[in-house]
């Protein structure tokens, strides 16, 4: 098995320590912002950290915008990370006016709950629907950093929840696509059998 895992270099994210735990779980990755390998690639990690209108911004100047769609829509495994989930979306409370990749319908909303912000630290992960990377994952903690959290048009698409004073979309998944709001790569145990599932993933 092809256990090589591309992972998108864009100038923003936490790509080294992802890389890092690809590795631990006996993956190949590739970090790169290379149209050509990108395109190739059987496995692709779009991590994030930072603000999702520099992170659009940063994906436009480089001229990846085109071959991540077409991975999206091309049947391949695909995972998000965190601000790499948000832009998924069409648009975030962060940058009102700028446009996200639109794969999922729906909009990256403020986290309106009275509890602190950022929501930083561990979470109890509670699943709502099927995704082939969750299995195992009910009552799993995870570690999250986040100010916004994905609210898609369709609740279907939400494979997991958190509670912070209000639910908390934690993951959305649909085919070959799916997407995690928190840090598999610093989660321990439970995040590192989550990146072990995709790097079995077989569609």
């Amino acid at each position: 098995m092809n256990n090589k895992i591309t992972i998108i270099d864009y100038g923003m994210g936490n790509l080294y320590s992802v890389s890092n735990a690809v590795a631990a779980v006996g993956g190949e990755p590739v970090v790169t912002q290379d149209r050509d390998v990108i395109a190739a690639a059987e496995k692709i990690i779009l991590p994030g950290v930072g603000a999702f209108g520099d992170c659009m911004a940063n994906l436009q100047k480089s001229g990846l915008i085109p071959v991540i769609m077409d991975a999206l829509h091309g049947g391949k495994p695909f995972l998000g990370i965190c601000l790499g989930m948000q832009v998924l979306f069409e648009g975030s409370d962060e940058a009102p006016g700028v446009a996200g990749l639109g794969f999922f319908k729906g909009q990256v909303k403020y986290l309106s709950t009275s509890y602190k912000i950022p929501h930083m630290g561990w979470n109890k992960l509670a699943l709502r629907s099927q995704s082939p990377l969750m299995n195992g994952a009910e009552g799993q903690y995870v570690y999250f950093v986040h100010s916004f959290h994905c609210v898609p048009e369709d609740a279907s698409l939400i494979t997991a929840v958190c509670d912070y004073g209000m639910e908390v979309t934690a993951s959305v998944g649909r085919g070959n696509v799916q997407a995690f709001q928190f840090h598999p790569e610093k989660s321990s145990r439970a995040g590192m059998s989550l990146l072990r599932a995709f790097k079995e993933w077989n569609l």
